[in-house]
């Protein structure tokens, strides 16, 4: 399966008797109806570690974008109507600033190792703690109670798998403990 495409159904599984595996690209099965494929004997497989990099990197240019507000400020630049640029459009500081990731696992992991690169104070909440280790290479400290990450952080990123728990996981009273200054970034699954 390539961007979702065919669309798996109960007569397009049907007309594929021999059908034994779907293989969707990237992390993310949701698209797919398990308990329909699981009923015709068809297995499935992701290829779950393929964008971790990719998705990193996107994590990371989300919220350089966000905090420099560099959309808004390439649209002001370029506007024949814009006659100066005001101070405030420079957006706020990255170094130094609390980034806490929710979910630090293969990609959350890789998000921590581009924001130490910026000086970032990481704090990170995941079902597991990592290893010593591993959290001192990227300077991450574990918050048990995601409250805590939500309350103390200038940009939370989401990195988590979309699963039952995990759904509408940020609602209305998560994103108000957070500082109201604060960014949302979600590099997961749109309804976590």
């Amino acid at each position: 399966m390539w961007y979702h495409k065919p669309a798996i159904n109960e007569e397009l599984l049907q007309s594929l008797p021999n059908l034994k595996v779907v293989a969707s690209s990237g992390v993310g099965i949701d698209h797919l109806d398990l308990k329909l494929l699981s009923s015709y004997g068809v297995k499935v497989a992701n290829t779950p570690f393929i964008v971790s990099t990719d998705t990193a990197d996107l994590g990371m240019a989300l919220l350089l974008a966000s905090s420099r507000r560099l959309v808004e400020g390439h649209e002001m630049a370029v506007s024949p109507d814009t006659e100066y640029f005001p101070a405030d459009w420079l957006g706020v500081q990255v170094s130094g600033a609390t980034l806490g990731i929710v979910g630090m696992g293969t990609i959350g992991y890789k998000v921590a190792e581009r924001a130490k690169a910026f000086e970032m104070k990481i704090l990170y909440h995941n079902r597991n703690q990592r290893k010593k280790e591993e959290e001192i290479a990227v300077g991450a400290v574990y918050c048990k109670k995601i409250d805590d990450l939500l309350q103390q952080s200038d940009f939370v990123l989401l990195a988590v798998n979309l699963t039952p728990q995990t759904h509408k996981l940020i609602g209305k009273r998560e994103l108000e403990l957070m500082k109201p200054t604060a960014t949302l970034i979600n590099i997961s699954r749109g309804m976590v």
